[in-house]
């Protein structure tokens, strides 16, 4: 692990001394002579008498060595054990699955990413429930592990928090800073004949140098961002990344903080409140954040039992500026975002803006004004704007509807300056039959690109289209096409693209309809498909 630069640290999460702690539902697994079974089970794997009359403490790691977002998560449960401990609980880990979106990205693996965040939050929740464990830590990395964790906590309501395991540095390449989405682009450059080989493996090899999430405002910074501001993880900790040391003393003081949020009854039901829900959707959009944070924050809503609708995000976007300058948009990366004073630092800026609810209670007991009014701005810094200066002065996300989308679509405006194109369909069937089209020089500048058959139903699993869009890109293409899907799109993808189009081909939806060369207008002013 490596200290970043000096600087005031950023781990800001406290946890104060509580007395003796409660044990409201492992009691009923472990006390008594008719439990002695029970006992001898966890004796027999190194839990003593001690131990097992303490509260437990569920410790759901998403941990996998099949991709680096979650790969370093077994060393830092260790660092929040040991917090557990030291507060007097009994820590008991367990793993979930996780599915990596950028190594099965434009795969038929890719249908199962979106599945994966409901059997995540099926198994914490079927762990937790078996176990009784009196508290949960949940630890998350990569895109759906994310939302997966904190949709089971809101089930269970009981005290739990959830820890993201923090950002992957940049690579670097040729002299300049690059992330895997330099990759996919230079796929499409390659294809185009502007990449040679030797370069396209050179970049290949730097462009994701360790364990930690992909460092844009991509979707697993997104929901880190958002679940920070949502309350459910503890200001501070979400941006450190994830080969920082102070990552280590942010674990263990997680560990620490459980146990006073066990102490105080503190559970999700009084953290995810329809304010707090807003405050993540402005962190969504003052942040450039990905599309994906619509679907995750009304799952989330849903489990949780609060009104939340689509409309909700254009009502939101439309009075919230645009700040934060990030990948795949902007100049910087989550390191930077840290540096500079991480989402405190965002959140300050809403607060500023009126667009804070904050008196928001978060899971450190603080309110997410106080958590705002904390922050610590690095003095010079050019990752988060001033409020009189924003990147743009509405936010990230717009909500489009119209004959194509009755039900409504997506855009994602921060990273583009375009706000509208008329011209004909290129309808495909599938992302791979478009992806060829893209690789064989089909697509002409004018094209709307149509992707359908790739939602939650038609795909199934609703896959994004990253390597279609990141292609376009790099073959140069980028600002003269435009592309709507009623798949998704990766936190990644960049210029005019709009996806969830709704109802989806499979459902009889409008997109079903079209044909090549019907003329398409998508036109974000008007908020118009």
């Amino acid at each position: 692990m490596r200290r970043s630069e000096a600087k005031p640290s950023r781990a800001a999460v406290e946890a104060p001394g509580i007395g003796a702690p409660p044990r409201p539902r492992s009691a009923a697994v472990f006390d008594g002579p008719d439990r002695a079974a029970a006992r001898a089970y966890m004796k027999g794997i190194g839990f003593d008498d001690d131990a097992l009359r303490r509260p437990t403490i569920g410790i759901a790691n998403t941990w996998t060595e099949a991709m680096p977002c979650n790969f370093h998560l077994r060393g830092l449960a260790e660092h929040i054990k040991d917090g557990v401990r030291a507060a007097g609980g009994t820590p008991m880990e367990f793993n979930t699955v996780a599915v990596s979106d950028g190594i099965t990205m434009g795969t038929k693996g890719m249908k199962t990413s979106l599945v994966s965040r409901e059997v995540i939050a099926d198994s914490i929740e079927l762990m937790a429930r078996g176990y009784q464990f009196d508290a949960v830590v949940a630890l998350s990395a990569c895109d759906k592990t994310i939302p997966g964790a904190v949709m089971a906590l809101a089930r269970l309501d009981i005290p739990s928090l959830m820890l993201y395991g923090g950002s992957i540095a940049p690579g670097r390449w040729r002299g300049k800073d690059v992330t895997i989405v330099d990759v996919f682009e230079a796929i499409g450059a390659h294809a185009a004949g502007e990449m040679s080989d030797e370069d396209l493996r050179s970049l290949e090899d730097v462009a994701s140098p360790g364990p930690g999430a992909c460092g844009g405002q991509f979707t697993a910074n997104t929901m880190a961002c958002a679940f920070e501001a949502l309350g459910i993880s503890p200001g501070g900790s979400s941006m450190v990344p994830a080969i920082d040391d102070d990552k280590a003393t942010v674990a263990e003081r997680i560990g620490e903080l459980v146990m006073r949020v066990l102490a105080d009854d503190l559970r999700p039901s009084r953290i995810i409140t329809r304010d707090s829900l807003e405050n993540a959707i402005a962190c969504v959009c003052a942040s450039g954040g990905s599309t994906n944070g619509v679907l995750h924050l009304l799952a989330v809503a849903r489990e949780a039992g609060v009104e939340l609708e689509l409309d909700d995000f254009e009502r939101i976007s439309r009075a919230t500026p645009l700040l934060a300058d990030l990948k795949p948009g902007g100049r910087f990366v989550a390191t930077d975002l840290y540096r500079a004073g991480g989402v405190p630092l965002i959140l300050n800026r809403l607060a500023e803006a009126g667009a804070l609810h904050g008196d928001a209670i978060t899971v450190s007991g603080r309110t997410i004004g106080e958590e705002a009014a904390a922050a610590l701005e690095e003095p010079g810094q050019e990752v988060v704007r001033p409020l009189a200066d924003p990147l743009k002065a509405a936010g990230g996300l717009a909500i489009l509807r119209g004959n194509l989308a009755p039900e409504g679509a997506v855009v994602k405006l921060a990273g583009t300056e375009r706000t509208g194109q008329t011209g004909p369909a290129r309808v495909f069937e599938s992302e791979e039959e478009c992806f060829r089209a893209v690789t064989d020089h089909a697509i002409e500048p004018g094209d709307v690109i149509v992707i359908r058959n790739e939602g939650p139903a038609g795909g199934p699993g609703m896959r994004e289209m990253l390597q279609v869009t990141a292609a376009i890109v790099g073959k140069g293409l980028g600002e003269q096409v435009a592309l709507l899907t009623d798949g998704r799109f990766s936190g990644a993808t960049r210029g005019l693209m709009v996806g969830h189009v709704a109802p989806e081909a499979v459902r009889d939806g409008p997109i079903a309809a079209l044909r090549d060369g019907d003329q398409v207008t998508i036109d974000v002013e008007r908020r118009a498909l």
